[in-house]
């Protein structure tokens, strides 16, 4: 485990540019900012629903049938959830419950089937039995619940066939919540939940501005969520293209607590140890082992921010084999202890 916990020398890393020299020719890679890579991502889609719950309460979403409803012809979507007030879970199907409460914002990139609730428990129970199916004349409104507390969640849905969106390389968990900071990303998402429950009886489904709507709230979302993600400076969404990284990249998405070598990443991608290396360093600005270690961080983040998996559980998910190991990894990493983050990022929340 030492092996993968080692960062490798790159003078480079700092700047945005790289200069290649193959064999005659110079080439310069100057990759675009994540925000105009994000841009230039294809979606389309529409705020599709409004719903208040109340505890308690809970349902399951069969998101791999909706798809063809909501979008005739997709066989999956990426959905994400706005809380506009309250507090609920999210739980994708063999994954961990993740938690989230108002202003955050509920991503599932690939439309896993999950299930949602509330804090107390509850009989869970399949949307589609809550509310009428598509197409509807105006917004739906889904009211259900026990009459307590109440949760009040706008959802929607997009659709892309871009690879970054593709569950074979799973570039992000299969759900995710981000809270935009205080400042203009936190106030677009407030801006965008106003609008959805302002326009309720004048919502037209497909209508070009929901759609937008759709559009830039994830596009902002996910800029939020790959800012601590490893080599977003770099070409990441440009290596998910990539013939050379992509299905190295996927093998590490899917597995990061396998103890991978260059040889087996390599491997997946039929090119040598050397050039893989090299590709990793040209694109990505770093070694294959260094991103696989930030790219285990970036998962630590996630699950120590979202979820109530212990610091040993975690250190498990994401390929160490002791609590200590990955303590030691992820101070390198972060300057401070998980357990230390955790408790700023709660306190940051509450």
């Amino acid at each position: 485990m030492a092996g993968n916990d080692r960062g490798t020398a790159d003078p480079d890393r700092a700047t945005g540019t790289r200069v290649v020299t193959d064999l005659e020719t110079t080439l310069v890679f100057q990759p675009p900012s994540l925000h105009a890579a994000l841009e230039q991502v294809s979606l389309d889609g529409a705020i599709f629903f409004r719903a208040e719950f109340t505890e308690s309460w809970s349902y399951q979403s069969p998101t791999n049938d909706l798809a063809g409803l909501l979008r005739p012809g997709a066989k999956r979507l990426i959905l994400f959830h706005i809380v506009a007030e309250g507090t609920c879970w999210i739980l994708p199907e063999g994954g961990d419950r993740v938690w989230a409460s108002k202003g955050d914002v509920i991503v599932a990139p690939y439309g896993d089937q999950h299930s949602v609730g509330g804090l107390d428990p509850a009989v869970c129970v399949p949307i589609v039995d809550l509310i009428a199916p598509p197409p509807w004349d105006s917004m739906p409104i889904l009211r259900y619940g026990e009459g307590g507390a109440r949760t009040d969640v706008i959802c929607g849905y997009l659709h892309s066939e871009d690879p970054l969106f593709s569950p074979s390389l799973r570039a992000f968990p299969p759900v995710f919540v981000v809270r935009p900071p205080v400042g203009p990303a936190a106030d677009f998402v407030r801006a965008a939940i106003s609008w959805a429950l302002a326009n309720t009886s004048a919502y037209v489904p497909g209508e070009s501005v929901s759609t937008r709507l759709s559009e830039l709230v994830l596009i902002e979302v996910l800029r939020v969520h790959l800012a601590t993600a490893p080599a977003v400076e770099h070409g990441w969404i440009a290596a998910l293209r990539d013939p050379v990284l992509a299905p190295a990249m996927a093998m590490m998405h899917a597995a990061p607590d396998r103890k991978w070598t260059v040889a087996d990443l390599a491997a997946s991608a039929t090119v040598s140890r050397s050039v893989l290396d090299e590709r990793f360093r040209r694109i990505l600005g770093r070694s294959p082992i260094r991103y696989l270690t930030e790219w285990r961080m970036h998962i630590a983040e996630d699950l120590l921010a979202t979820t109530d998996l212990g610091v040993g559980a975690i250190a498990r998910r994401v390929g160490y084999d002791s609590e200590e190991a990955f303590s030691r990894a992820f101070k390198r990493s972060q300057g401070t202890s998980p357990g230390a983050w955790r408790s700023t990022r709660h306190a940051s929340r509450s």
